[in-house]
């Protein structure tokens, strides 16, 4: 029985062709679907589809033997992802420390995160901090003074962790972003495999996460926009799982008819209860943790509970029910908000544990005796200083965001996001011919840069990408396509309501894995589905493949500018395609 889902190794009894031209015989030895499939859809596989199983004779052709082809095959679920992830490591990993360098908005939360780790709340640092941080690493001295800061701590525990470990250095406190970073590159690729029920697909989710530019830079950069990504891909992956669960609860408990055939049936559909869903409150969790990096964690909870309520509809509708969102009111709506809202919003207070056990005196984290002190009377006394204190911190954070409108070179206006049109410069120097890598024969000055730059042909695909996803989901009503566009709107969306507030591009870090989604989607459309001809198959395959080769060329050739490599400057211009990128 074959799946829905687009892919390239769903394979199930090829019908034979007994005049094959012979080069689609030699693709057949490699596991190539040598005709159409026939598809059965009953209400268990429409609840719960089958995954597509890779064939063997890949590794048999490579010279395997039949066991260990066997052993490959059915590890292959693990095996590729584990693969792909590998291959992000290495590369997140190589030279993490370089630049050695306080690179962008390091300046702050490199710092915060130190402070934070050891006091529980964030300190005002010397204007020269960056220098000392530098030449005496861990050995520093923590300033008293509590600094005001407009970002929640979750985010500054995570690079702190990697301080702690490794040091109070580039290394250090790039270690958690770049480790996240790799681990979302795995979490991706099984996201994938769930979603389309393909490892193909999954695998190539992840791959092209792995080479895309702006994700790799984020990965090795000690900013908190890389753990909010990884937080949300975490809770979503969550969401999938209990969606997986919850429908195979649901097929389970329809009845069967007289010739053992499952049926709909809408008593049980809108009657069964699905339990305490374990799975959606690690969503709560994680989204939880998510708002405790940056706010805009709100609006991907928002978004995430509306997806997720759709779901347990759809789920009760395939199942027989008659008013599927009645049932789920009913049943569902209750577990939903107790799992995510109230588990989200206790996460959040938790977090700020350090600052709430600082002292009351003056010398605590910033506004941590402002109930005591200017916040003295009012109808809300009755609350714990603490938690007063810590509404009228967040009230002028708040403040601070709306109002923020300073201008920056670097900022950019999210219309321009998917095109890559105004990316992040974190660093630039022009080294001397001879000196930090930069060439003893490049007659001038080298340019080293590390630029927060979205791989370019990977980008302006998924632009193409997303149109397909949302034509799926409108006229196709594919869940999936939903499910990425709704990954897309709740991390890309918000933003264009502040459009006079000072954004940037790297931002949109958030929405990379969707993109990445989204992308390999439209591969799969490429190849073709299941029945598909062998010559629509060989055609659509060639395009794929040449399709990933560009991105992945595209990503080596930007290299340098991820990484800081010093190159000589016409190669720097060369690949400045944009005048914006400048």
């Amino acid at each position: 029985m074959t799946s829905t889902a687009s892919s390239t190794d769903t394979r199930q009894g090829p019908a034979p062709h007994d005049r094959r031209p012979s080069w689609q015989q030699r693709l057949r030895r490699f596991g190539w679907p040598a005709g159409p499939t026939s598809d059965v859809g009953g209400v268990t596989d429409r609840l719960v589809p089958p995954y597509a199983q890779p064939s063997p004779r890949l590794w048999a052709a490579l010279g395997a033997p039949g066991t260990l082809a066997d052993r490959l095959t059915r590890w292959s679920g693990w095996g590729g992802p584990l693969l792909v992830t590998l291959l992000a490591g290495v590369l997140r990993f190589w030279n993490l420390g370089s630049p050695k360098a306080v690179i962008f908005d390091e300046t702050y939360y490199a710092k915060d995160a130190w402070a934070i780790v050891h006091r529980g709340f964030e300190v005002n640092w010397d204007k020269n901090a960056n220098d000392l941080v530098l030449k005496v690493g861990s050995h520093i001295g923590i300033p008293t003074d509590a600094a005001y800061v407009v970002h929640p701590p979750v985010g500054k525990y995570v690079i702190g962790l990697g301080e702690l470990v490794f040091g109070f250095d580039p290394y250090g406190w790039r270690f958690m972003t770049a480790l996240l970073g790799t681990l979302s590159v795995l979490m991706l690729c099984r996201i994938g495999r769930r979603l389309f029920r393909s490892t193909f697909l999954g695998c190539l989710a992840g791959a092209l996460m792995a080479v895309d530019g702006l994700h790799f830079v984020m990965s090795r950069t000690s900013l908190l926009d890389g753990v909010l990504m990884f937080f949300v891909l975490a809770a979503f992956g969550c969401l999938l799982i209990d969606r997986d669960r919850a429908r195979a609860r649901l097929a389970a408990a329809l009845p069967a008819d007289a010739d053992g055939r499952i049926r709909p049936d809408a008593h049980t559909a809108e009657h069964t209860r699905l339990g305490w869903r374990p799975w959606r409150w690690a969503t709560g969790l994680l989204l939880g943790l998510a708002i405790g990096t940056k706010w805009n964690g709100l609006y991907i909870l928002a978004a995430f509970c509306v997806m997720a309520v759709l779901w347990d509809v759809g789920s009760r509708r395939v199942a027989g029910a008659r008013h599927p969102y009645a049932a789920v009111l009913k049943r569902d709506t209750g577990i939903t908000f107790l799992a995510t809202v109230p588990v989200a919003i206790a996460v959040y207070l938790v977090s700020w544990t350090g600052w709430i056990l600082s002292p009351t005196d003056g010398t605590g984290g910033y506004f941590r005796n402002w109930a005591a002190t200017d916040g003295k009377g009012g109808n809300w006394t009755f609350l714990p200083d603490w938690l007063r204190s810590l509404w009228h911190y967040e009230h002028e954070v708040y403040k601070f965001h709306v109002g923020l409108s300073s201008p920056h070179t670097y900022q950019s206006n999210p219309w321009s996001w998917l095109v890559d049109g105004r990316p992040v410069s974190y660093f630039y120097e022009s080294p001397s011919p001879g000196a930090d890598g930069c060439p003893a024969d490049a007659g001038e000055k080298c340019a080293r840069e590390v630029l927060a730059l979205g791989t370019p042909v990977l980008w302006w695909v998924a632009c193409v990408a997303l149109l397909y996803v949302l034509w799926r989901w409108f006229f196709r009503r594919d869940w999936r396509a939903g499910a990425i566009a709704c990954g897309v709107a709740a991390g890309y969306l918000p933003w264009f309501l502040y459009q006079e507030r000072t954004i940037f591009y790297f931002y949109a870090v958030v929405f990379v894995p969707f993109l990445c989604l989204a992308v390999a989607m439209l591969i799969g459309a490429l190849v073709g589905p299941p029945g598909s001809t062998d010559a629509r198959r060989v055609t659509g395959a060639t395009a794929a493949g040449v399709l990933v080769l560009l991105i992945a060329w595209n990503f080596i050739y930007f290299w340098p500018l991820y990484t800081g490599t010093a190159i000589p400057i016409d190669d720097w211009r060369a690949r400045m395609w944009l005048d914006t990128w400048v």
